[in-house]
């Protein structure tokens, strides 16, 4: 296998760590780091419901996303008058991602507020928030049965989520920002723990790709995911 800008092989991740418990006040929270991209994930709990679900028995989980002004090589604008498109796609992406895990009735009357924030970002920042996202509503939820605010565990199975694409005609897994801006074909995928798919996001950017070149860049997310909800795994002490 040939080697890439950072020396890492096709298969392989960029160094991956998650630290628990990174915010004081949040009742769940998570620093993960891919590499250089590092995004601060933090699930905080609010005993109300978007007026559309009122009275109906069951919670919500919705996300917001922002990068800082630095995060990035030069200074971009804080969103002060909106957010934009490409904003309101990802806190979309990383909501649909956590309610695809979690059974919204066993919630409760209650909203899970998902913030990720990137204090700085080499690519892969929204797959790194849904990753550190699902750490930080494990310790959210889990306050809330420690407080016997819920009986029964809402959580089904874990989610993750990594990039993949072709560049020089070679599928690569867990792209770098100096990778995906040259990438003949990118892709994000979710997955959960049990191997299911929540959303696969795959664009050619150049010529169109084949059903086999889908297909490896399939196998390589699926490869990439496993090892990702192991580190999930050992961070929150589950088998």
């Amino acid at each position: 296998m040939s080697q890439r800008i950072d020396g890492r092989r096709p298969d392989q991740l960029r160094p991956a760590s998650i630290e628990r418990g990174f915010m004081k006040h949040a009742e769940g929270s998570a620093l993960i780091k891919m590499g250089d991209t590092h995004v601060i994930c933090t699930a905080s709990v609010e005993n109300r419901v978007p007026h559309f679900l009122v009275g109906k028995n069951t919670g919500w989980i919705t996300a917001e996303y922002a990068m800082l002004p630095r995060s990035t090589h030069t200074r971009s604008e804080r969103e002060t008058r909106g957010t934009k498109g490409r904003t309101q796609e990802i806190q979309r992406l990383i909501g649909r991602a956590l309610r695809a895990v979690i059974d919204l009735k066993k919630l409760g009357a209650r909203t899970l507020w998902i913030d990720c924030d990137v204090l700085q970002a080499d690519g892969g920042t929204r797959t790194a928030s849904i990753s550190g996202a699902y750490v930080a509503v494990v310790d959210a939820i889990d306050k809330l049965k420690n407080k016997g605010s819920i009986t029964e565990n809402p959580l089904g199975t874990s989610v993750a989520a990594v990039s993949v694409g072709i560049i020089g005609n070679t599928p690569m897994l867990d792209l770098c920002y100096a990778e995906d801006a040259t990438a003949e074909v990118d892709m994000n995928i979710v997955m959960t723990g049990q191997g299911n798919f929540v959303e696969v996001q795959g664009t050619a950017e150049g010529k169109p790709f084949t059903f086999d070149q889908m297909q490896h860049l399939i196998a390589l997310a699926q490869k990439g995911i496993s090892e990702i909800t192991q580190l999930q795994q050992d961070v929150l002490g589950q088998q």
